[in-house]
């Protein structure tokens, strides 16, 4: 076999592309993974989901030693925060992980292609470096992993200075006095919990009558007045329309979605976050003849295969949960399926987490999609203001909900607002991969005290026999 000859070509290297190329290497197969970026990781760990856990994570010691401290009898004086420092060590947290990964290339004997790859027919990526000359790759299948990127909003246009999306927002130098949050998603609020623990005022524009759209509406409630009351404002309901810059900073002109006067808001940084779209660009999809829908997504049948043989995509780029986890398991399934093994993805049950404090951790059905198909259920709810180790550590705020088919008390759908629900979430993943119940939650031994013990209560709840409320 040629040194240009594989037996899989992934292009991306973003948490799908990666896991993919590894796992199709453990398989036995001649594996090159194509990266245009320059480090591996793709937008998750590049300039997402990584480095703004680290920021978040910094800013809540920042707060918790502001706020909190002197409840346990800890006097700090006064405090200060060196943003240059917090940045410096989310980025070197982004650069040990993304030289990790190389590592594990290296390891796995897959071949890493630093360039822009274009698929110009079912079995070839022309690749384009940025210095030197376009090679041809050549290779039996192919997987797209390109991921998504920031959907750009009319009339906001975004220098990554000013006005950033959330890739700015993970290297600004200064606490911004006044930050405009467009869209009251993951990413916006998680953003914004962090510039508004370091002393920001900020404002988060949400077109929809709620924050989290998709999510529990209980869920969406408890989170607005959470953050509402950690000093965050909403203006729900409205929309931006423009944006117009000055060295004193941003004024953008807002209305009601309704219809009304419309009016002006001024910031110092403001910070697009409205969603994402898939990244096909130069992509060369049109000259392979693949399709996509009317969004641009990458079309995929039951085994993550487009519409031409050989070809397949997973990830952000053909839509669905837009999450890294969900891109992993595709990029497992799709390499062993290639590999002639079985492999499919259980979509119902893949978690969502919001890294905000109080976390929010998701998975199944939520009680708004359960009335919308008609599904007779039961619910369990219980407050975390009632749960022991969470009295301890003066972290209340929040509950656990579980939600369970009425006839069969199969688990469909658990909902988390409180300490580490992104870990408690998972708890249910497990139990609803294997067909659990409710009552399979209920009568597992929980070690006390614990904040699993809320859920094991709220399961306890569905038949009406939870103990401590």
């Amino acid at each position: 076999m040629s040194e240009n000859n594989f037996d899989l070509i992934v292009v991306g290297g973003g948490p799908g592309g990666y896991v993919c190329a590894i796992r199709a290497a453990q398989l036995g197969m001649n594996v090159a993974c194509v990266e245009k970026r320059g480090s591996l990781g793709g937008t998750c760990l590049n300039v997402g989901c990584i480095p703004s856990k680290a920021l978040l994570q910094s800013s809540h010691h920042y707060e918790a030693a502001a706020h909190e401290f002197a409840s346990h009898g800890i006097s700090t004086g006064k405090l200060s925060i060196n943003v240059k420092e917090m940045i410096a060590r989310k980025d070197k947290i982004v650069s040990e992980l993304t030289q990790g990964i190389e590592y594990l290339f290296k390891k796995n004997k897959v071949t890493y292609i630093k360039g822009a790859g274009e698929i110009t027919s079912a079995d070839k990526v022309t690749v384009a470096p940025e210095k030197g000359k376009k090679q041809v790759l050549t290779a039996e299948n192919i997987v797209i992993a390109t991921g998504s990127e920031v959907t750009p909003l009319p009339g906001v246009e975004i220098d990554e200075k000013q006005i950033v999306s959330s890739t700015g927002a993970l290297d600004i130098t200064a606490v911004p006095k006044k930050m405009i949050v467009i869209g009251g998603g993951v990413i916006g609020l998680e953003l914004g919990s962090v510039w508004r623990r370091l002393g920001a005022e900020v404002t988060v524009v949400e077109f929809l009558d709620s924050i989290l759209p998709g999510m529990d509406g209980e869920v969406c409630k408890q989170m607005l007045r959470t953050l509402k009351k950690q000093g965050m404002n909403f203006k729900l309901g409205h929309k931006v329309t423009s944006a117009k810059k000055a060295k004193t900073g941003v004024t953008l002109t807002v209305e009601p979605k309704a219809g009304g006067d419309a009016e002006t808001i001024k910031a110092d940084t403001v910070l697009v976050s409205i969603g994402r779209r898939p990244y096909t660009q130069s992509l060369g999809l049109e000259k392979a003849g693949v399709e996509v829908d009317e969004r641009g997504f990458v079309k995929v049948d039951h085994d993550l295969q487009t519409n031409v043989p050989g070809i397949f995509a997973i990830g952000d780029v053909i839509g669905g949960i837009m999450l890294a986890h969900k891109a992993e398991e595709e990029g497992v399934a799709v390499a062993e399926a290639i590999a002639g093994q079985s492999a499919h993805v259980n979509y119902d049950a893949i978690p969502g987490v919001v890294y905000t404090w109080p976390e929010v951790g998701v998975i199944g059905k939520s009680e708004e999609s359960l009335k919308k198909d008609g599904i007779a259920y039961k619910k369990g709810k219980f407050p975390f203001t009632a749960n022991s180790r969470a009295k301890s550590t003066s972290e209340t705020e929040g509950f656990v909900k579980v939600l369970a088919d009425a006839k069969t008390d199969r688990l469909l759908g658990v909902h988390i607002v409180g300490p580490i629900a992104g870990d408690l979430v998972m708890e249910a993943a497990v139990c609803m991969e294997f067909g659990g119940s409710a009552e399979d939650l209920a009568r597992t031994c929980h070690a006390h005290p614990g904040y699993g013990e809320a859920l094991k209560e709220a399961a306890m709840g569905v038949d009406g026999w939870s103990i401590h409320i």
